[in-house]
């Protein structure tokens, strides 16, 4: 799935004059919004569903009017006076930032089960990947908190189990309550992607550059190698980047630590595109991405509009994203591979997101560049 294709310019005998400046504007800022609701949302966003920093309004105020000729037409009539103009409407009011919990969700559908995942019912997908966005209520930090897709929690009404069996059985409904009661913490709004929407996002960006340390070969799929050093991924080799878990001693640990760099790569993009402040302009471009994700029924397009605004002014590079704390492998009864949980960093972690002090943890852990 992907965007339909702007259509083709209309042939001239003489060379086309360049695009207007506006046109050329309103396809970055497309491609932006696109972006950001892959890291809130996407994969972020999602994603996010929103990273956008101040920009232009599009448009400017037209040329002043011009004096008439020196030889006016002998037909031509007075100029009437200019009406007075009527009063500009007061705007109404930007709602108060407050505190928000975005949880995005990275489904391993290669089909479109989205239907079935938002109305809560069984469907053949897990969550690939987990990540609970917090953004405080000044806006000044974006935080992203990764959980290990294997972790052993109890699903609300199903008893133990891996957390990204919750949205098998239950869909984003059952998968939000999950996150819900293993941090102890509202979530606001819920954003998935599977992996036709995350590729086509990616693509729609324009393609992420991300910093490779160590190269790898990823085992699946088209076997893509990832050498070291700066690598131009599309939305095929993103989708390989950020699911690759075989090549790495370490396993799902690395995987997750890719998954990061890709989101911090993609609003260091987004930062260096500049941004918009117009909310026609973000409303028109929001329903150009919805159809990429699904959103929980709540996330509709104006809170969409005003997340994006509220986020117009946030410090380009001031994301931090770290893993939940775990207590390492296992394996559950049943035989299963497991994650374990850290009960006393899990409280200490939702202690935090209640207490909106999110930033003094990750001081006193030294989670600045993660985990």
């Amino acid at each position: 799935m992907g965007n339909a294709p702007e259509p083709a310019a209309a042939a001239s005998a003489a060379s086309p004059p360049p695009p207007p400046p506006a046109a050329a504007g309103a396809r970055r800022r497309t491609m932006l919004l696109l972006g950001v609701l892959l890291a809130v949302a996407a994969a972020v966003a999602v994603a996010v569903a929103a990273y956008v920093l101040p920009g232009t309004r599009p448009g400017s105020p037209g040329p002043a009017g011009t004096t008439a000729p020196a030889a006016a037409p002998a037909a031509a009539t007075a100029t009437p006076a200019s009406p007075t103009p009527a009063p500009s409407p007061t705007p109404t009011p930007e709602p108060p930032a407050v505190a928000l919990n975005i949880l995005l969700i990275g489904s391993d559908s290669r089909v479109n089960e989205r239907a079935a995942a938002a109305g809560g019912t069984t469907s053949d997908q897990r969550g690939d990947a987990l990540v609970l966005i917090h953004l405080p209520a000044d806006r000044k930090t974006v935080y992203g908190i990764s959980i290990m897709r294997d972790l052993w929690v109890d699903i609300p009404g199903h008893g133990a189990a891996k957390v990204n069996a919750a949205l098998e059985l239950g869909g984003v409904p059952l998968m939000t309550r999950t996150v819900e009661v293993l941090l102890g913490a509202r979530i606001d709004h819920t954003v998935m992607l599977d992996f036709q929407g995350f590729a086509a996002m990616t693509d729609a960006l324009g393609g992420v550059d991300v910093t490779i340390k160590q190269p790898f070969t990823a085992t699946a799929d088209d076997k893509v190698h990832f050498p070291a050093g700066v690598n131009h991924l599309n939305g095929l080799q993103a989708l390989a980047f950020v699911r690759e878990r075989h090549a790495f001693a370490d396993g799902d640990y690395q995987r997750v630590r890719n998954q990061q760099t890709f989101l911090k790569a993609m609003m260091a993009k987004m930062a260096s595109e500049g941004g918009l402040a117009d909310r026609g302009t973000v409303r028109k471009l929001i329903k150009t991405v919805l159809p990429h994700v699904t959103l929980d029924a709540s996330f509709t397009l104006k809170p969409l509009e005003n997340l994006a605004f509220s986020l117009r002014n946030t410090p380009p590079g001031r994301a931090v994203f770290f893993t939940l704390p775990t207590a390492g492998t296992g394996t559950s009864r049943d035989g299963q591979s497991i994650v374990l949980k850290d009960p006393a960093a899990t409280a200490a972690v939702s202690a935090a997101l209640r207490s909106g002090t999110l930033a003094g943890y990750v001081a006193a852990n030294n989670l600045q560049n993660g985990n």
